[in-house]
């Protein structure tokens, strides 16, 4: 067995640092070639009927990735788990650069699975900040690296006019130019956490456990995982929050910037709403953890479907176009979305020991993946058949799912003490 040589607190802090940086490469690697990955399908296919395919496999690979990710991670640690899952996204970027210069829809579609490794690494990091954190911190702990995403998901979008410049240098297609850039992104993340992310922080609290004589390491599949739900009847109340909040948060948003353009937003005004979106997502994370770890756990929780439910009423009764509903709504929208990540995020690492949380958090992910790849596909039908208002309608009743997720993990709170 390794020798224990650094302190907790000393690990804890330094990792939460390194992980603060991959989430800026890894939003950028994420966000810069995801943007136009719709665009170049449209390019090559000369229509836009299968465009929205290529987003949809990367919402799915995500999904699958979470859990095989997980597995690694239980295996092998934190740091080749998740340069792992940013190396997979990287090959994947590369892939999609080849689709658009030979024009293979196949290939694309390939490619923009293999980018969602990425995505699951980049939702994964978020645990990784736990594992060593102070059960009164753990939130906190959490929410910074979720905030650290912020840069790279608001810079990653605006890098498309740049890389269209160097795909044009290289001979290559416009719109395979961002890709390059997630290539580029993906592969410094992926040397910082080689090289950084020592000692790893679920093999070191690992080590602590074991020297406490408690288990450390648990089976990974996904039969076990159901068991464990079964037992911690508070992480799966936390599971279902994470999922539904997530549908609720995708199946608006996708659908926000078409309402818009249906009512005549121009592109410009339609760009501003989707950032006022990001930044309610991502920049407030900081002070939801800080309540969360302040206030409990399950009441931010509620908070956050309460904001949920306030943001689908007001994006679902504003007018088609350009309307401070709609910008309100979205901002909320994000808002609420980031209070139940995080407040449901630390309830699951709380309700489960040590040696069974990477299993318990990679099966969230890629439920959380499922609903939002179903809510996405789910949220265009609806709209088609019966308009914007009634997508919002049945996000409020997902909402209160999502309250009675908080209401349940209260009540099972005292009846679980924390692990």
């Amino acid at each position: 067995m390794t020798v224990v040589t650094h302190s907790a607190a000393d690990v804890q802090r330094r990792t939460v640092s390194v992980l603060a940086v991959s989430q800026m490469l890894g939003g950028v690697g994420v966000t810069t070639g995801i943007a136009v990955a719709a665009l170049l399908a449209e390019e090559i296919l000369g229509s836009a009927r299968l465009a929205g395919l290529a987003q949809t496999t990367q919402v799915l690979g995500a999904a699958l990735a979470a859990f095989l990710l997980a597995r690694v991670m239980a295996a092998r640690g934190r740091r080749i788990g998740l340069a792992l899952g940013y190396g997979i996204g990287g090959a994947g970027a590369v892939l999609c650069v080849v689709a658009g210069a030979v024009d293979s829809f196949p290939l694309l579609l390939v490619g923009t699975c293999a980018i969602g490794a990425a995505t699951a690494a980049n939702s994964q990091a978020r645990y990784a900040a736990t594992d060593l954190a102070e059960p009164s911190r753990r939130a906190r702990a959490l929410s910074v690296v979720v905030w650290a995403t912020t840069i790279g998901a608001v810079l990653g979008p605006n890098l498309t006019g740049p890389g269209a410049a160097v795909a044009r240098a290289l001979g290559l297609p416009e719109l395979t130019g961002p890709f390059l850039f997630t290539v580029v992104a993906v592969a410094l993340c992926v040397t910082w956490l080689l090289l950084r992310l020592r000692p790893d922080p679920l093999l070191f609290a690992r080590e602590l456990a074991t020297a406490r004589g408690e288990a450390s390491m648990g089976v990974v599949s996904l039969r076990h995982v159901y068991g464990v739900l079964r037992q911690h009847p508070r992480a799966a109340a936390a599971m279902v929050a994470i999922a539904v909040a997530h549908a609720v948060m995708v199946s608006v948003m996708i659908m926000t910037p078409l309402h818009m353009d249906h009512g005549g937003a121009g592109l410009e005004v339609i760009g501003f709403v989707v950032s006022v979106h990001v930044l309610g997502m991502f920049a407030f994370s900081p002070v939801v953890g800080w309540l969360a770890d302040r206030v409990g756990r399950a009441t931010v929780l509620a908070l956050g479907s309460v904001v949920l439910l306030a943001a689908v009423v007001l994006a679902g009764r504003a007018p088609a176009g350009d309307s401070s509903g709609l910008t309100l709504g979205l901002f909320l929208l994000g808002l609420g979305w980031s209070c139940c990540l995080v407040a449901s995020s630390a309830i699951l690492v709380d309700a489960v020991p040590l040696a069974e949380r990477p299993g318990v958090q990679g099966g969230s992910d890629l439920v959380m993946g499922l609903f939002a790849a179903g809510g996405g596909a789910l949220a265009g039908f609806v709209v088609a058949e019966w308009g914007y208002g009634v997508l919002n309608a049945g996000a409020g009743v997902l909402a209160l799912v999502v309250m009675a997720a908080a209401v349940a993990a209260r009540e099972s709170e005292a009846a679980e003490p924390t692990p």
